[in-house]
């Protein structure tokens, strides 16, 4: 039995990491001793170098992306959605098994927020990632400016010698059928290695959302029923380049730009009907044009053979984009009449190093370093509500962030302990109009934030680990803004320029076993959380999108990660211990299961609260002539309640891959079918004052896809290569609300 549960343990879901197995290291084998040969005999079993699927440590989970087709064939948005944990709420956010996420690239926050974090995810191819980081309970050498957890998304770093590439084209089917190419080169020569790739989205869906609102300051209430069916049109082309020069033998020089340029369209007709009200229309298009550009350099190297390090990091981007919006006046009904016009820009600057001294004798480590960074956010917006009058709404915010760390790491015997200060200075400007005035907001915050863990080795494969530590999440730019958009008659968006930084209390206890089984629980507690509401002022039929303060919020999440090996049971042992040693053709099934109760102090709701119970599973299935199938399922059951929303009806999807490898695996085809029984859609009751909605979302989820990959040039890998590891690092809040 013990054999069986540790086999089980090798397995997981998602794609597979290569680990080449080192040259100087001889494979460890499970020979027969005996003269006579056996039938079953096992040769060149090793378990230490099998290629990992999922990998799950104390303070992290790493999830391979870029060769698993449910993953790697879409873009970054689509792929974190489906990790083990993930949950996209029905407010438009993520959480990490119940705690708020902050988006890190390649180890560092994103400087984006909102749905401008979001639409960049999403012109973000996913066979672009490598891999994926989901850390639980980030530590001081981490941003303090995280409030729960990270998702860090690692992107491709592998060189090979000579010059290779692959090509790459994604064709998607739904009412729209638009394709998507890529081109990926990458070679080395000598001291120096590169990557370039470029590539062009085209993608158009559709959403259709319903609101039926209730207006309770009124007697007897007052409804207003609202439909609204929106085309959006995405088209993006995005270059990435990167170059890594080794200097000598233990110092890398780095250099990293990328760029997109989008262009999108949304083009929305809505209809607005109640008690008062006959055939309101708000009908008419959105245009967006957009750009952003990132530059970093990077000087890492190794001090001396004790093994210290310092690791120096400059880094720039500027992101704008100029939505426009145009209403069609109708004839012969009651129409809205809104324009909008909006000039966004945000301009970043940052330097950061990282200072590594370990005591090998002792098992002691120390880590140190510091950042400067800051931003600056300017957006003007003009507007016409029903009237040739032109209202104008200014912003500007800057952000400036000093910040130092310190970190201790001791092992004694089977414990291992964690230590760490970080020092924050923040100093952000806020200019905006509150209740028609012009605002200005000055804060500033000097803060200490402590982080502790321990993990215990209870045996070589079994870990019990306890954590804490204290964050805080300054609200970004895409909260504070008081311009927003989609507005008529009876609906307006606007950001919060009055809200105060958040903090969190983070507490967390886990069990893993095997790198592949994961038990754990976790409490949250946030002093002045921020959450996207909707609400109403008395005597007023007009319903308010916002961000609003709660004095505290908390959060209990217990979760479970783990495998079950179908060969075992279906194959037979024997078969079973053949496969062991390539998990690649392997059949497995993985399960997450995730309870999540969200406890609101100062809030009354219309309902009573209910824990929100998610049930994810992915699977791989060997079929005939080695064709591969993936399939992934989720579920989230009525009746819970997420923040202050609650879900009226389950949120599920399923999807499925099949994919088989051609010419020596020079080329990759694969098919694709995304929510196929079309049942992923949002249905939800929104308790808030003066005014309670029902709000129902359906997206045209249901999307399928042909994917192409083909590798050409030098594939062989070089023993010495000199990776790009880019840790290029930005600032900012990189929420995805």
């Amino acid at each position: 039995m013990k054999s069986l549960f540790m086999a089980a343990l090798l397995l997981a879901a998602g794609s597979t990491f290569a680990q080449e197995t080192p040259k100087d290291q001889p494979n460890q084998t499970v020979q027969d001793t005996t003269k006579t040969p056996k039938v079953n005999e096992l040769k060149e079993l090793t378990l230490t170098q099998q290629k990992k699927f999922i990998k799950i440590e104390s303070d992290k989970t790493t999830v391979a992306v870029k060769d698993n087709p449910m993953l790697g064939t879409g873009n970054a948005y689509d792929a974190v959605k489906k990790l083990p944990g993930v949950i996209a709420s029905p407010t438009g956010g993520l959480s990490l098994n119940g705690k708020g996420v902050t988006i890190y690239i390649d180890g560092a926050p994103s400087t984006l927020s909102g749905n401008d974090l979001e639409n960049y995810l999403s012109s973000l191819p996913a066979n672009a990632i490598e891999k994926v980081e989901l850390i639980y309970n980030p530590g001081a050498a981490f941003d303090a400016n995280a409030s729960g957890s990270i998702i860090n998304l690692v992107t491709s770093s592998k060189r090979m010698k000579g010059i290779n590439a692959s090509f790459n084209i994604n064709y998607n089917f739904n009412k729209y059928q638009k394709p998507s190419p890529q081109i990926l080169l990458n070679g080395k020569e000598k001291n120096l290695s590169w990557q370039t790739m470029i590539g062009y989205n085209y993608i158009e869906r559709e959403q259709r959302s319903k609101n039926g609102q209730t207006f309770t300051s009124f007697d007897p209430d007052k409804f207003i029923d609202q439909d609204r069916l929106t085309v959006t049109t995405n088209r993006n082309f995005y270059a990435r380049f990167g170059t890594n020069y080794k200097l000598t033998s233990k110092s890398n020089l780095l250099f990293n730009y990328n760029t997109t340029f989008s262009n999108d369209r949304n083009v929305f007709d809505g209809i607005t009907t109640g008690s008062e009200i006959s055939d309101y229309v708000n009908k008419g298009t959105n245009k967006t044009k957009g750009s952003n550009h990132e530059i970093s350099l990077q000087f890492k190297t190794k001090l001396d053979t004790i093994g210290r390090t310092l690791d120096v990091t400059a880094f720039t981007n500027t992101f704008h984009q100029n939505p426009d919006s145009k209403t069609n006046a109708l004839e012969n009904t009651i129409s809205s009449f809104n324009n909008f016009k909006n000039d966004f820009g945000l301009l970043n600057y940052y330097l950061k190093y990282d200072f590594a001294i370990p005591f090998q004798k002792i098992n002691l480590s120390f880590n140190t370093g510091g950042k400067f960074n800051t931003i600056k956010v300017e957006n003007t917006g003009k507007y016409n509500l029903n009237s040739a009058i032109t209202d104008i709404i200014d912003f500007d915010y800057k952000e400036t962030n000093l910040a130092f760390y310190a970190e201790l790491r001791q092992k004694i015997k089977k414990l291992n302990l964690t230590a760490g200060l970080r020092y924050e200075d923040f100093n952000v400007d806020r200019t905006g109009v509150v209740d028609n005035t012009r605002t200005d907001i000055d804060f500033k915050n000097k803060n200490l934030f402590p982080n502790f863990s321990a993990l215990y080795e209870i045996t070589g494969d079994i870990n019990v680990s306890a954590s804490y530590s204290r964050k805080i999440s300054q609200p970004s730019y895409y909260v504070l803004d008081p311009n927003g958009g989609n507005f008529d008659q009876y609906n307006t968006s606007t950001g919060n320029l009055l809200l105060n930084p958040s903090f969190f209390d983070n507490f967390e206890f886990k069990v893993t076993a095997f790198q592949f089984v994961q038990l754990g629980t976790n409490y949250t507690v946030a002093k002045d959380q921020n959450l996207f509401i909707l609400n109403a002022e008395p005597g007023e039929t007009v319903s308010t999108q916002t961000f609003q303060q709660f004095d505290k919020f908390k959060t209990f999440t217990a979760y479970a990660n783990f495998p079950i090996p179908l060969d075992y049971f279906f194959k037979g042992k024997e078969e079973f211990q053949k496969r062991m040693n390539n998990i690649d053709k392997m059949n497995y099934i993985f399960f997450n299961v995730a309870y999540i109760k969200n406890m609101t102090e100062g809030y009354n709701f219309s309902f009573k609260s209910q824990p929100v119970w998610n049930y994810a599973a992915q699977a791989q299935i060997m079929l005939p002539w080695d064709v591969k199938s993936y399939l992934n399922y989720f579920i989230l059951p009525a009746n819970g309640v997420w923040e202050i929303y609650k879900i009226t009806k389950p949120i599920q999807q399923f999807d499925i891959s099949i994919s088989k490898d051609f010419m020596n695996k020079n080329l990759k085809i694969g098919l694709h079918a995304f929510d196929l029984f079309n049942q992923n859609e949002v249905n939800a009751l929104i308790s808030s004052t003066n005014l309670q909605t029902k709000f129902y979302e359906k997206n045209d989820s249901r999307t399928f896809r042909i994917s192409l990959t083909y590798n050409f040039g030098n594939l062989k890998i070089e023993k010495e290569n000199t990776d790009i590891e880019t840790e290029k690092v930005k600032s900012g809040g990189g929420f995805v609300k």
